[in-house]
Formats: structure tokens, sequence, C-alpha cells
């Protein structure tokens, strides 16, 4: 129940401005916000005459805030037309520059409550943050060549299925983001005028129909008050360690990477305000004590209690309702009143053991049947059918909730290995003694929890030494977890990219047989497996490396395994950019030769030692993409200057020309020119053993 009473704002700051109710840690000037990213400046506005409120840290106009989300307006003439040639680019992030430097970013662009929309033919539209490119979200938009009305009115923006408009679901965990638009070209772009204007924009999972082609386009941004975890559950003052007022307790959130504050029960207002949270006063609504005829409510702190009016009594004799006294005489009355005193005593006595019981045992009710629940809603009936079938490789074991805690420390952010596009990674340590990692999905979401399920019904089925080997599985928690065999060297992106100095970095011999390995791994899920598997997300980053620097493919997230079929048909393009096969783009048609021209990627990030995808400068965002470069460069004879130099003094000129070869085979535009990873495999063993007799020779 809301108390109107109760302030929204710092007490001497601004309330309101224009129609937008301004809600601490949001604030207006200095002193009112808790950090920069909460700033709001209330600008008058010469058209109206009204304030209007801007989010300084995106220079985005507000439209609402609430607990815990405010609703941003992009403000121009949006969405634009671009040519579809030319492709477009939207970027929207901070812009404190030096005042938000070392500050944790609360603002986050809701997954949830946006989606990403894009009109026009021919074109491929993704999001990313633009800083690391490490996760795409992109959808196909295709038209019909033989239509001669163009894009369907009524299928812009209502229908978007992927003819003429498209549909994407918005990254997780976005704090600055981009949306580009690019032309693929092919039989399915328009040359009429209806398809030269492509079109793509964030919008609101509800925003009318009739708002995404006005002025502006609202979009959704969730806030969280703190980083890390509650240091204590209540904050019942000004000076609480979680900066939760009076009457407000602290709340985890997002897998205890950060925290909100919520008042008690009993009151309502603004938690993280000293005295935000006011005493709820139950007994304006004339209903609270209707289950008893004639009782009077009476308002307490936090609470309320219903009472019989003066000469008035209730007891089990008279049901729900309160009856006269109607005593003979006053010693009667007198008597009647001190045992019915002693009587109502013990009854409260026993009522309140009673609750305290029932609380205890309903917590426990609903603690077992929400872990059963879990369980069958991520997938613990098709995991125990897996279990059960003989052909199973894997036996997956079933983890409780309290063992993977307890060798997390709680999931313990120190214990944090690293992040994907769909979970976390824990380092643990089981009771036996044995080192895990422990991945855990970020948000409760049906998407990833079908990817989550779908990893474990593909590693619980192949089983190979260069493939990170699937331990078991805790499906009683709120999202799935899952336990793999702890590889301790870290990813092959950390040691091409990050730890790549003069003291540290990979020798072309463990280069060589790291990418033999991968290839074996990936022929072995294409051809041996029981079912073909179909990786979708091979990369650098998904490439571990233990002490001896053997090679490992992990992530089977978004992997598909095909019984009798040689490709998958897609409504949804994943993948991360720099490694997706162009084919792919213009067909939604996954094949293994798609594999193929992912690992392509990755055999030029070995040979070049750069990234798939880098930046030309701290400030801009351009992208630089290295398989155009290599392409180029060995149409042009120019392959040597994209070679990592410190490979050319140790490596043969024989093994670096046919190491770049099979990886310019791999990037074939055609995906039936490109060879097959058995003989990709075969190719690598060939450089290998030129490469243990070049080693041998010095």
């Amino acid at each position: 129940m809301p108390n109107k009473d109760a302030p929204t704002a710092k007490q001497g700051c601004l309330q309101k401005c224009g129609n937008v109710t301004i809600i601490y840690p949001f604030g207006v000037g200095e002193g009112c916000y808790r950090n920069p990213y909460f700033e709001i400046v209330c600008n008058a506005s010469t058209s109206s005459g009204s304030e209007i409120p801007i989010l300084q840290a995106y220079q985005l106009k507000v439209r609402n805030i609430s607990y815990h989300d405010v609703t941003v307006v992009y403000d121009k003439k949006y969405p634009e037309c671009y040519p579809n040639a030319e492709g477009m680019n939207i970027t929207i992030r901070p812009l404190l520059g030096g005042r938000g430097r070392g500050l944790f970013n609360p603002l986050v662009f809701s997954p949830v409550d946006n989606k990403v929309v894009a009109t026009g033919c021919g074109i491929f539209t993704y999001v990313t943050n633009g800083i690391y490119m490490n996760y795409t979200g992109g959808c196909l938009s295709l038209c019909d060549v033989n239509a001669s009305y163009g894009i369907p009115k009524d299928s812009l923006y209502s229908k978007c299925l992927g003819y003429g408009c498209c549909e994407a679901l918005m990254p997780r965990g976005l704090r600055a983001l981009i949306i580009r638009v690019h032309a693929i070209g092919g039989a399915h772009t328009m040359n009429n005028s209806n398809s030269q204007c492509a079109r793509a924009f964030v919008a609101g999972r509800n925003t009318p129909t009739e708002r995404m082609s006005g002025d502006e386009v609202t979009m959704s941004m969730s806030w969280v008050f703190g980083k890390g975890p509650c240091k204590q559950e209540q904050g019942n003052n000004e000076t609480s360690p979680d900066g939760c007022g009076d009457n407000a307790c602290c709340i985890n959130f997002r897998g205890n990477a950060t925290h909100r504050c919520k008042c008690n029960k009993g009151y309502a207002g603004n938690p993280y305000l000293p005295d935000g949270c006011k005493d709820v006063d139950e007994c304006k609504d004339s209903s609270v004590c209707a289950e008893i005829e004639r009782a009077v409510c009476h308002n307490t702190e936090g609470s309320y209690f219903c009472r019989c009016p003066a000469g008035y009594h209730n007891n089990s004799a008279t049901g729900n309702r309160c009856v006269s006294e109607g005593y003979a005489n006053p010693q009667d009355h007198l008597e009647k009143t001190v045992l019915a005193s002693i009587a109502a005593g013990l009854s409260m006595a026993a009522a309140v053991g009673s609750g305290i019981w029932c609380v205890v045992a309903l917590k426990t009710k609903r603690k077992i049947k929400l872990r059963k629940m879990f369980f069958r809603r991520n997938g613990g009936l098709l995991l125990q059918q897996i279990a059960s079938q003989e052909k199973s490789v894997v036996k997956t074991k079933i983890f409780t909730s309290e063992e993977l805690e307890k060798a997390t420390d709680n999931f313990n952010e120190r214990r944090m290995l690293g992040k994907g596009g769909f979970g976390t990674v824990y380092k643990g340590m089981l009771s036996d003694g044995r080192i895990v990692a422990i991945k855990k999905s970020h948000v409760i979401h049906e998407k990833q929890i079908d990817q989550f399920i779908n990893e474990v019904v593909i590693l619980s089925e192949i089983n190979h030494r260069n493939i990170v080997t699937l331990l078991g599985c805790c499906l009683e928690t709120e999202v799935p977890l899952l336990v793999y065999e702890f590889i301790s060297n870290g990813t092959l992106t950390q040691h091409l990219h990050e730890k790549a100095d003069s003291t540290c970095y990979l020798p072309w011999y463990n280069r060589t047989r790291i990418a033999h390995e991968i290839s074996e791994a990936l022929a072995y899920l294409h051809s041996s497996a029981s079912k073909p598997v179909f990786h979708r997300d091979v990369k650098s980053s998904n490439i571990l490396l233990d002490s001896n620097y053997n090679a490992k493919i992990s992530d089977f997230g978004i992997a598909r395994s095909l019984p009798m079929e040689k490709t998958h048909l897609t409504t949804v393009l994943q993948g991360t950019f720099g490694y997706l096969d162009p084919e792919y783009f213009r067909s939604n048609q996954y094949t293994d030769k798609s594999d193929v021209y992912s690992f392509g990627v990755v055999l030029v990030e070995l040979l070049a030692g750069e990234r798939a995808v880098s930046r030309s400068s701290k400030v801009q965002v351009e992208e630089k993409s290295l398989v155009l470069n290599f392409v180029s460069a060995m149409k042009e004879g120019r392959m040597w200057d994209m070679i990592d130099s410190r490979i050319r003094e140790e490596a043969a000129e024989e093994e670096l020309l046919v190491f770049a070869m099979l990886a310019r085979k791999c990037l074939k535009l055609m995906g039936r020119k490109r060879p097959t990873m058995k003989e990709v495999s075969t190719c690598l063993e060939h450089i290998c053993k030129l490469s243990n007799n070049h080693s041998i020779k010095d």
C-alpha cells in the first residue's frame, strides 16, 4: 500500500521536474543525487514552457522514474532513415568523462523491457556495447523480390518476423550500446524506393506502434543502488553499510553482484532515504477488519490489529463477530473479565508459538516446493531421462544447492572467473577437494534456461579429451548451475591479446598444437558424436588452456545437435560478431561449414596475434575487421605483413604459408568451397609435424 506522505527526494531538493517525480538516488542539483550517474538536470522547454528532466550521464530526456527503472526518451526525429547501401550506426553511451571515472555505473539498458527493431530489405542488424564486441544479438530482415508492393504497411512494427522487419532480443548487461545496420545484398534486397530506407532502434517492449515512428522513442533502463552483495540483511538507520534507510532492508540482486533496498512490511516510501519508509495506516482501508463483524481497526507502527469496541467481545462461540457483553451484575462481569484476560493471554502465547512453528514449517515447505518447481522448469525430468539411457557417455551428477553454495563461498565475487553472454563462471572446491568451475545464469529468462539445458544434453552425450568435461549440475535453484572440470590457465584470448607481452607470449609450436587439438574436437562433434553437433560460437575466448597448454573447447550454450539433417534453420542470428559466417547472414541456415568459418577466424588470430575485431582508438568505436584485412593482404601478396613479428623468427616460411592458406580456405564466402573439419585437422597435423621437426633442428 503506497504512502503518499512519504518523501521521494532528499530534504531541500526538488521533488518534481515537470510532471516527473524525482526519486532518490536520482536528484536535481549538487548534493541531491548519489553519484553523477543519477544526476537529473531540470531544463525549461522553450516550446511548451514546462520543465523537462534530463538524465545528464546519457543526455536523454526522462519520461518516468520508478523503483527500480527509469524510462528515457531518444529525443529527435527517430528512427532516422538511412540508405541501405550506407548502413547506419546509433550510439548511446555515458558522457561523464572524468566525473564517471572509477565509479560504478548503476544503469543498465533493460534486456527484459526493451527490444531491438529494424525495418528494411536485405539488412542485418545487431546490438553491442561497442567496446569488447563479445556478444551479438541480431536479426535479418529480407524481402520477396517478386513482390511489387514493397514492405507491407502493417508489418513494419507489429509483425516483425523477418519479412521487411525483424526484432532482436536486447543483450544483457549493456551500459552503453551501439546499434548497427549492414546491407547484405543478394536476392532479398529490393530495388524499389520502399527498400532503400533502413531503420533500426531500441524501444520499450510495450511501446505502441505509432510512437515508434514519431519524434521520440522510449527505452527502459534498470538501476541498482550499490555494487556487491548486502553487508547486512537489515538497514534500520541512515548509517547502514548498505545505504538503506530506516525501516528498510537490503536485498541482493543479479546473482549477488549488486543490491537494492526495499521498505519493510507495513511501511512504504523511498527506502534509500534515511526517513523515506513511513508507516502505512492500514486502517484507512475499510476492509482490513471486515472478517470480524463490528471490529474496529487500530493502527500500530508497521502493523495493525482488530479489536471489538467497548462492551463487546469476540470468542470461538460467537464466530467472526463482536457481541454484547450482557452481564447481570458487576461481580460476574469482573470475574469473567479476569478469566477472559487469562484465557486471552494463554491463547496469545499459544498463538505466538503456533505461529512461529507454522512460519518455520511453511518456509520449509515452500522451499521444498520451490526446489521441485525449479527442478522441473530447469529440465530436471529431461536430464533424468538422459542419465537413464545406457548409451549416454557421461552420467551427469546432480548437485544440491547447498553443496555449490559452500563450494563457492555463497558465490563470492572474489571467486568469479569470468562472464559470458549468458552466465557467470565461479571457481569452487567440492567437499572431496576437487577444484571445479561453476557456471550460473545471469537472470531468469526462458531462452537462457533453454540454453543451459541444451548444454547439459549435448555435453552428456559427448566425450573428447579436447572438450571440457561436464561433471554435473544443480537444477533446484532459481537458475540452473553447471559444474565443469576446472581448466587452470585461462582462455586463448587472454594468452593472445591480454598477456601477450615480451615476458609472456604464446610460441608458434603451442599455437599450431592448440589449433590442431581444437580442430580434432570440432571434427569429432561434426562427424563422430552420436549425433552431429554444431558448436555455433567458436572463438578464442571459448578455447580454454590447461597448465600444459592443452586446449579444450567450451561454452555449448547455443550449440545444436542434429539427428538427421546437416543444416539448422534459425529465425534469430546468434553468435559473436567478427566470427559469424557471412553465408549464415544471408540464408539464416547454419551448417557444419559455419563452424569451419569461425575456426578460420581463430586461425588468423593465432597467425596475426590480433583480435577478430578491434577499435582504431580508445575514443572512437570504429571497428577494424581482422578477416577483411587478412583476405585483402592475401590477395595483394602482403601476407607477411599480417603475421605476428615474434613468430616470424621461430617458424619456417613453409609452415606459415601452409597455415595461412588453410585459414584462407576456411574463410571462403561460399560454404561449399570450405574444407571439412576432418580435412582441416589433417592439414594441421601435418603443420604440427613440420613445426616439431623445425624445433628439433634448431
